[in-house]
This record gives C-alpha cells, structure tokens and sequence, in this order.
C-alpha cells in the first residue's frame, strides 16, 4: 500500500426527497487511519457512505483521492476501494468457497491470497462446501468481511460490519482493521459498536 495514500471530502451536501441530510461536511483520512461516522438512524450515515463510494452523487461538494477528483479517476479510484454495505452482498445459491472465488474474478485479488485460509480464519472452515443460504445471518457476514482480505484495496469503506456477529467475530473484524491500519491503509466506517484498536481513530458525527 502507498503511504501517501489520502482521502479529502470537501463542502460535501446530500439531500434526499425533500430533506437535507448534511451540508459543508469537510473531513480528510490518511494512511493509518479510521473514520468512524456516528449518529442517530435516518440522519446519513449509509448515504453518505454510498456518495463516497461513487454510488450516489451530492448535492454539491467534491471527494478527492491523492488530490484528483474521483470522477475523473474512477477505475483508479474503484480498484482501490472495497465496499461492505449493509447487506453482505455475497451470493446464497454459492458456497463460501465460490463466492470468495467469484471475487476474484470481479475485482483486483491478493496474488498470494489463500481463500481456504482466509475462509478458516473467518470461523468458516467447517462450512467451506455449504451454501450461504444454509447459513447464519452471522456467517453469511463472514463471507462478505472475508472478501477484505482477498481484495488488494487500500481504502475499505464499511457500513456496520459488525452486524450479526458474536463476540469471536467481533474480535476477528477489530483485528482486521488494526491490521489493514498498520499496513497504511484507510478505513471509514459507521458501527455501533465501541471500537478498540491501537490505531488513530477519527469520529464524525452526522445529524
């Protein structure tokens, strides 16, 4: 991962229907660190997640990666991204095994990544042939934060990643973010869960 790797949202505005959700929101991320955006359900958060993952667009405002405007650097922008919304987006008909393989033809892949052992890592190893629809809300999580680690992105952009799991998984997905953190990459999130981790941490608050 690049160490000069940054983010900057500027003067950013997000209206939706009739209703203003934030206007001026001005924040910059840099390597090593996490944004965590809080607030009350309905003020925001996932549609401003959405905005800076190029899937909705502001009102006014601008998102800028290394200094270039991310309409203008889409393919470089995107192959540097990896998006968790709040539904894992994983397929249920597939195994975990397929899905994490179906990754690897979509996006830019780790090339010594291990999908076996990234999938034992995740708790799932006893469940590699079974398909996702088969499994737990909990485990079906799993799967979509295993794709973090398949995925050769410096920004993760997360969307309650903590939802359904247990304390072990918990613990699993704190350890993924202080490692990607470490490794100089970036992280913007929205959790209500109390994070613990060793890096700089950032907090937002919308609403």
């Amino acid at each position: 991962m690049e160490n000069s790797c940054f983010l900057r949202v500027s003067g950013l505005e997000c209206v939706r229907g009739d209703r203003l959700l934030f206007c001026n929101l001005h924040f910059e991320l840099t390597a090593g660190e996490l944004l965590h955006i809080e607030g009350a359900n309905g003020c925001g958060k996932t549609s401003l997640l959405r905005i800076l993952c190029g899937l909705g667009l502001p009102e006014e405002g601008e998102i800028l990666w290394n200094d270039q405007p991310i309409h203008k650097i889409r393919h470089e922008y995107f192959q540097e991204l990896a998006y968790l919304g709040h539904h894992p987006g994983i397929k249920g008909e597939l195994t975990p095994l397929e899905n994490l393989n179906l990754v690897t033809r979509l996006y830019r892949t780790r090339e010594d990544a291990d999908i076996e052992g990234i999938l034992a890592a995740a708790g799932l190893d006893a469940h590699l042939e079974v398909p996702a629809r088969a499994l737990s809300a909990g485990q079906r999580q799993r799967i979509a934060l295993s794709r973090l680690l398949l995925q050769q992105a410096t920004l993760w952009i997360l969307d309650e990643p903590f939802t359904s799991l247990d304390i072990h998984g918990i613990s699993w997905v704190q350890a993924l973010l202080d490692t990607h953190l470490k490794e100089g990459g970036l992280v913007v999130l929205t959790s209500h869960q109390q994070l613990q981790t060793q890096c700089p941490v950032r907090t937002l608050k919308l609403g």
